[in-house]
């Protein structure tokens, strides 16, 4: 292995050193983009020097540079979405920098708008960086993520073509880029990998960082050599604020009241940042959010086919999100930076549920709680430096980042009442049960079991990553060579904590605990469980409480698991430009070093030998293995306003960790049946040796930019997917004879997507805004059901995902409504049933009022048309899962500095 990097490390390095000495004495320019006032910066913007056909373009903080440009006289070409064109006459000298500072479309009334107003600003900021790309991108602006009503990066990123959310009661949660499971996807913030807080899986829970500590959200479909190629859907970087971003000292408050419809709770928020610049050569940025939202849910459930459950939550989500952030810029060649972010999310949960259970006079009803509270925190360190050494970019990075999901203490309890008469046909999506008084009366039911769960989980990512770029020319076109290495150190860490109790339950009388009814809003509830007193009575009474040692072993001992995992990745790239055309190819090697460790739990249950026990045995095991992935992307523009795409690239996702963790948990029971002792064994396990999914993926769009800030696209795209990861059952192959059921995640044959991707974005002279995407998409997987071969759908693939937006916006308001869609796709197979998740539309509406150019107030409606959650089985009138969350309403206050 050694010896293949060495190779790799040697030939990147010959092909630095055998390029060309320059044919004749160059020059540099180098310079920022910036407004009438120079406070205000643009990145994206296209600079061209007209005589020799050379490009640049603009960063996030408005700088630029051209390296190698032969001495004489030119012409600076500066091109910005919703301004017109300049040309500036320049003078190149051998041997010197030119520094240029560019004041984009002096005494333009349009660029004051842009400037001032969020719109206009957001879109043409976004618009001018995804035109400028070397690759496929979608990009939110800074000033467009508070266009909309959102509440975390998730939901911010709904509104881009190809990307949808996962919710959770009611809140966008996972980000789906075309479909592909968001575990297939890579998340980064400033470039450094974000571990997930979540037990078990590699998708980041979005809805852990605030809007507010945001600079800009980026979205790559297609990914270049020198990104991680753990992104079968995508790459997804969250770009924190720099004090870089602005010139001189900027500021902002935002101060927010917030009510939920259906639990009438009033949430307040409050957010604020600061920005300044020291001596032109130091910046600080920091910025803190914090947002207490109490809101809640009605939900039904079903089984579909004898059992039905009803559910009331009430819950409490605080986030609280800080980012305090360093840049040391002595001179425009040279730059230091450290950024840091720190985000908590705490879920605060009280769930009340009757679950009905159909068997004739047999029938039985349980009323069971759940009180729990979960945190989640996320930690990203980086520190990095840029060196411009003439022909040279040199870029290193160092990163810490730490997320971890923390849940102490819930407790359960559920409480039995049998041969209750209830019925109930479980058709129509909130199915309707029948019941009478003595259902009703919590004095028929008795206490069936109590349980105190816990949980922890770690994820811990280092790296460091060091890059080098050489700029030269070459048969009169612009080349740059870049090569680099990173290596990433990971260890995920899941434990478990869980103690059930099942008896001494005597003296324990559910009317204890009883309750007003919850306002449900499905249907006759019942009595409710007063929370505090069934908290405070096991607080008291817990070490009289019967411990299931044996249920409790082996749930503990059967969900911890540690995985490590060690990444070094090895690259070069080039990229040149050949008049209107830009390619950008390389090779990337990644090696991946995988462990890990867990335990073999079995539970024996033996009536011939009279042995009831939990058997643990260590677990582990290990392995590597290593990729060669190419990429190619391609941009031609036949004009200044048509641009065509187009990409190949390889990618791989490595399997969740909870797939690939090393746990086994056996259950064997002995039983005497007719005369003899037979044994049934079943198992739960993971799979160490599952194989990474593997992707080839080809992408081609055509954009057009009319001039003005808009765009029209459209775009096709195809993923063919290797490796596919099915749950299985296993039994009787090798290691599982005389098993009856053994379920275990394997590799499948394969899946394949493919789809259009359609948008177009228009802003209007009159203040008129308008903006619309589509995506139309088609998956095929092949997984196992019942032993045999059985094409489906990929999870989670929605055919169709859109966005329609109507806006408007003068000096003195800013309207939005939004309308986003996504169809109905397949969840799971659930048993011998094809759950389905029904299409899902919400409309949301943002207005805000200009009390001067630093003062706005605003008004949000969230989900105005008070749409539903609802899967079914196989067919719509069979109910699987309905939840309501009601609108939501906010009002606020915004001021700018």
């Amino acid at each position: 292995m050694k010896r293949v990097k060495t190779k790799i490390a040697l030939a990147c390095l010959a092909a630095l050193i055998s390029t060309p000495t320059l044919a004749q004495e160059t020059g540099t320019v180098q310079g920022l983009l910036t407004d009438n006032s120079q406070t205000s910066y643009f990145a994206g913007a296209q600079l061209h020097i007209k005589e020799l056909g050379v490009s640049a373009v603009s960063r996030r903080d408005g700088s630029f540079r051209f390296a190698n440009v032969p001495a004489g006289n030119y012409t600076l070409v500066v091109q910005y979405l919703g301004v017109d064109s300049i040309e500036l006459p320049i003078t190149i000298s051998s041997g010197q920098t030119l520094e240029k500072t560019v004041v984009l479309a002096a005494n333009q009334a349009d660029l004051e708008n842009i400037v001032i107003y969020g719109q206009r600003a957001g879109q043409a900021a976004a618009l001018n960086q995804q035109r400028a790309a070397d690759s496929i991108k979608s990009i939110v602006a800074a000033e467009a993520i508070g266009q909309f009503p959102d509440q975390n990066a998730a939901e911010a990123l709904q509104r881009l073509p190809g990307l949808s959310i996962e919710r959770d009661q009611g809140e966008g949660r996972f980000v789906g880029i075309r479909g592909i499971d968001p575990n297939l996807n890579s998340v980064t913030i400033n470039g450094l990998n974000v571990p997930s807080p979540e037990a078990g899986v590699r998708s980041v829970a979005l809805d852990v960082i605030p809007s507010e500590l945001i600079q800009g959200l980026e979205v790559s479909k297609s990914v270049t050599s020198d990104m991680d190629a753990d992104s079968i859907g995508g790459s997804i970087n969250v770009v924190s604020l720099s004090a870089f971003d602005r010139k001189g000292d900027s500021a902002s408050l935002t101060v927010q009241a917030s009510q939920n419809e259906l639990r009438e709770e009033t949430s307040p928020k409050v957010s604020g940042s600061y920005t300044t610049v020291l001596n032109d050569t130091f910046g600080v940025a920091a910025a803190l959010s914090y947002f207490d939202r109490s809101f809640g849910s009605d939900n039904i459930e079903s089984n579909g086919d004898d059992e039905i459950e009803q559910r009331y939550y009430s819950i409490s989500r605080e986030r609280i999100g800080g980012a305090l952030n360093f840049d040391f810029r002595p001179d425009m060649n040279n730059q230091y930076y450290l950024r840091t972010m720190y985000s908590k999310f705490t879920d605060d949960e009280f769930r009340l549920g009757n679950v009905f259970v159909f068997d004739g006079e047999d029938s039985e009803v349980e009323r069971a709680s759940k009180d729990r509270e979960e945190s989640q925190t996320i930690l990203s360190l980086t520190g990095g430096g840029e060196h411009q050494l003439n022909d040279w970019l040199v870029t290193y990075q160092l990163g810490y980042s730490k997320a971890t999901e923390d849940e102490s203490d819930s407790l359960y309890y559920t409480f039995v009442g049998e041969e209750m008469a209830i019925d109930s046909d479980m058709l129509g999506q909130i199915p309707v049960v029948t019941q009478d008084a003595a259902v009703m009366d919590l004095a028929n039911y008795e206490l069936d079991e109590v349980s105190l769960e816990g949980g922890y989980s770690q994820d811990i990512e280092s790296s460091v990553k060091f890059d080098v770029t050489r700029f030269l020319e070459l048969a009169g076109h612009s080349v740059e060579l870049k090569f680099g290495a990173k290596y990433r150190a990971r260890e995920k860490q899941t434990t478990a904590d869980i103690l059930i109790f099942d008896g001494d339950f005597d003296d324990i009388n559910p009317e204890m605990f009883a309750t007003a009814t919850p306002d449900w809003g499905l249907g006759d509830f019942g009595p409710g469980l007063n929370r505090a007193d069934m908290r405070d009575y096991f607080k008291q009474n817990r070490n009289s409480l019967e411990v299931a040692e044996l249920d409790s072993e082996i749930e503990s001992n059967g969900a911890s698991f540690t995985n490590n995992e060690d990444i070094t990745a090895l690259y070069m790239m080039a990229k040149i430009d050949m008049d209107n055309l830009r390619i950008v190819g390389g090779l990337r090697y990644e090696n991946t070093d995988f462990s890990t460790s867990g335990m073999r739990v079995e539970l024996i249950e033996n009536e011939q030998t009279d042995v009831e026990e939990v058997v643990n045995t260590p677990w582990g095991s290990e392995r590597s293995y290593d990729y060669l992935l190419p990429s190619l992307n391609m941009r031609y523009e036949f004009s200044d306003n048509l641009i065509a795409r187009f990409a190949y690239t390889q990618t791989i996702s490595r399997p969740k960790f909870e797939d690939a963790a090393a746990f086994q948990i056996i259950e064997s029971k002995t039983e005497e049946d007719d005369g003899e002792f037979v044994t049934e064994r079943e198992a739960s396990v993971g799979n160490p040796e599952l194989k990474p999914f593997e992707a080839e993926n080809i992408d081609f769009t055509l954009e057009y930019y009319p001039g003005d800030i808009g765009v029209l696209s459209a775009g096709y795209f195809y993923k063919n997917i290797d490796n596919f990861v099915i749950i299985a059952d296993v039994a009787g192959t090798v290691g599982w004879e005389g098993f009856e059921e053994v379920m275990q995640p394997i590799n499948g044959e394969k899946a394949t997507v493919s789809g259009v991707e359609l948008a177009w974005v228009k802003t209007f002279d009159n203040g008129l805004l308008l903006s619309t995407n589509a995506t139309l998409s088609d998956s095929e997987a092949v997984t196992l059901f019942d032993g045999e071969r059985y094409e489906t759908n990929l999870p989670n693939q929605s055919d169709k995902v859109g966005n329609v937006t109507v806006g408007y916006e003068n000096e003195l308001v800013s309207l939005r409504l939004t309308l986003s869609y996504k169809s109905e796709n397949l969840e799971e197979i659930d048993g011998d049933l094809i759950r389905m998740e029904d299409a899902h539309q919400q409309l949301d509406f943002m207005g805000k009022y200009f009390i001067n150019k630093n003062m706005y107030v605003y008004f949000n409606g969230i989900n105005l048309n008070d749409e539903p959650f609802y899967h079914y089985f196989d067919k719509r009138s069979v109910n699987a899962q309905y939840e309501e969350y009601g609108r939501t309403f906010e009002l606020g206050f915004n001021w700018k500095l």
